[in-house]
C-alpha cells in the first residue's frame, strides 16, 4: 500500500543516488503567463529524467532472489536508463525492451549503463508485451515503469522536494503518460497540503489518462502519435488510474505544435533543454490550458531533457512556425521585370528577412503571363506576419 512513510523512505534511500534538482524562478514565463512560474528541473537529474527515482527505489527493495534472476523492463528510454543505472549500481543483470522508434540517443545511453537492449516493433505498449513474455520465459524480475507502488513512491519524492523548496506553492503542473509521476507527486503533496492544486498534461496524440478519467474507466487507445515519446502510452495502469482519479484536480492536453513551441521557448528564454514530455507542462501554461492560475505561484515540472538531437532541429522549426517566427508565403505575380524587387523591398521595410525563394513560371490553372513566388521569411511573431501580408496586399500583390 502506498503511504507517505514509504515516500519518505524512498527519499532516504535515494539520497546518495540522485540529486535534488533545483527549483528555478522564471521571470520571463511569469510575465508572459500572468502567474509566478517556477521550473522544477528534473531534466538535469541523473540520467536526464525523473525516472531514475522510481526505478532505483524499486530495485533497492528487491530481495536477493529477485535480484539474482536479473531484471527486465520496458521503456521508451528514460525508465530504461533508470533501470540500467540502478542495476549496474546493485550488480544486477538488466534487459530492456524498447520500441524500435525510441530515440537513438536514449538507446545508446541505456546501453552505456550496461543493459541488454531488445528493440520491439511498435510503441511502448508493444515493448511492454514483449517484456512480459520474456519475464515468463526467462524468469526475470519485471520492473514496471509506472504501475508499481515502489516506483510511484520513488517518483513521489519530487513532491516532497517541491513542498520543501516552494512552501507556499499554489499549483503543480506535470506531464502524464502512464501516470506514475502524477500519482506519486499528487499523493505526496496532497497528503502534506491538500489545498495545492495538481494538474496533469498529456499530448493530444496520446490522451490515454485524459480519456480514462473522462469516462471513469481505464481505456486503451487504438493508436498514439506524438513527439512526446516519454508520455506516449496507450493505456494507464489500474493503480495509477485510481490515484490520479483521486488526487488530480484536472488533466488537459496540448498539441505537438504547442509542445514544440514550449521546447523552443525553454531553449531561447531559459537556456534549458527539455524533451517533448518534459515541455508539456510549460506548453499548457503558455497556451492557457490550466484554469485559475493567474496570479498564483505555480511549479512547472520539467520532467526530462533527453531529446534526440536528430529531431531537435525539426522541433525547433515547428516551434518557430508555431510562434510566428517563420512563415511561408506564396504570391501570384505578373511575369514582368521588377516584381521580385518590389516584393523583397516591402518585406525588408517591414523588418522581415527572406531566407528562401522559389520562382515558378508554369503552374496548372495560372495565367500564361503569370508566375508564382514562394518565400520563406523570418518574422517576429504572428502580428508581424499579418503586417507583411497586409502591406503586400495594399501594394497590389495577391497572397495565396
Amino acid at each position: 500500500m502506498l503511504t507517505l512513510d514509504k515516500i519518505y523512505h524512498a527519499r532516504y534511500v535515494l539520497h546518495d543516488a540522485i540529486r535534488q534538482t533545483d527549483m528555478i524562478y522564471s521571470p520571463v514565463f511569469s510575465q508572459e503567463s500572468g502567474c509566478e512560474v517556477y521550473l522544477k528541473t528534473e531534466n538535469l537529474q541523473v540520467t536526464g529524467s525523473f525516472k531514475v527515482r522510481g526505478a532505483y527505489y524499486k530495485i533497492s527493495q528487491l530481495n536477493e532472489q529477485d535480484k539474482s534472476r536479473g531484471v527486465i523492463a520496458c521503456s521508451a528510454g528514460n525508465h530504461a536508463q533508470g533501470v540500467a543505472l540502478a542495476s549496474k549500481k546493485f550488480g544486477i543483470k538488466s534487459i530492456i525492451c524498447m520500441p524500435d522508434g525510441a530515440p537513438i540517443s536514449k538507446v545508446e545511453a541505456t546501453k552505456s549503463y550496461g543493459a541488454e537492449i531488445v528493440l520491439v516493433p511498435g510503441v511502448y505498449d508493444d515493448a511492454h508485451k514483449r517484456a512480459e513474455r520474456l519475464k515468463v520465459e526467462k524468469g526475470y524480475t519485471f520492473i514496471h515503469p509506472f504501475d508499481d507502488e515502489d516506483v510511484i513512491a520513488g517518483q513521489g519524492t519530487i513532491g516532497l522536494e517541491i513542498i520543501d523548496q516552494l512552501k507556499d506553492v499554489d499549483a503543480i503542473i506535470m506531464p502524464v503518460g502512464g501516470g506514475g509521476l502524477a500519482a506519486g507527486v499528487a499523493f505526496a503533496v496532497k497528503s502534506l497540503n491538500p489545498r495545492v492544486k495538481i494538474y496533469g498534461v498529456q499530448s493530444d496524440g496520446a490522451p490515454s489518462m485524459l480519456k480514462s478519467l473522462e469516462h471513469n474507466k481505464i481505456e486503451c487507445l487504438p493508436s498514439i502519435a506524438t513527439i512526446a515519446d516519454g508520455i506516449a502510452v496507450k493505456e494507464p495502469g489500474p493503480l495509477t488510474f485510481k490515484l490520479c482519479a483521486k488526487y488530480l484536480d484536472g488533466i488537459v492536453s496540448v498539441s505537438d505544435d504547442q509542445i514544440s513551441a514550449a521546447i523552443l521557448a525553454l531553449i531561447e528564454k531559459q537556456k534549458m533543454i527539455a524533451e517533448g514530455a518534459g515541455a508539456v507542462g510549460l506548453a499548457a501554461i503558455m497556451f492557457d490550458k490550466i484554469p485559475d492560475i493567474k496570479g498564483k505561484k505555480v511549479c512547472c515540472l520539467i520532467s526530462g531533457g533527453n531529446i534526440d538531437v536528430t529531431i531537435l532541429s525539426r522541433v525547433i522549426n515547428r516551434g518557430l512556425l508555431m510562434g510566428g517566427r517563420q512563415c511561408s508565403l506564396t504570391l501570384e505575380l505578373a511575369d514582368k521585370p521588377g516584381q521580385l524587387v518590389a516584393v523583397s523591398t516591402i518585406i525588408a521595410k517591414c523588418g522581415g528577412n527572406v531566407t528562401g525563394v522559389l520562382h515558378e513560371r508554369t503552374n496548372e490553372g495560372s495565367a500564361i503571363t503569370g508566375c508564382y513566388l514562394k518565400l520563406q521569411i523570418e518574422t517576429r511573431n504572428a502580428d508581424h506576419i499579418k503586417e507583411i501580408k497586409q502591406k503586400l496586399a495594399e501594394s497590389g500583390f495577391k497572397v495565396l
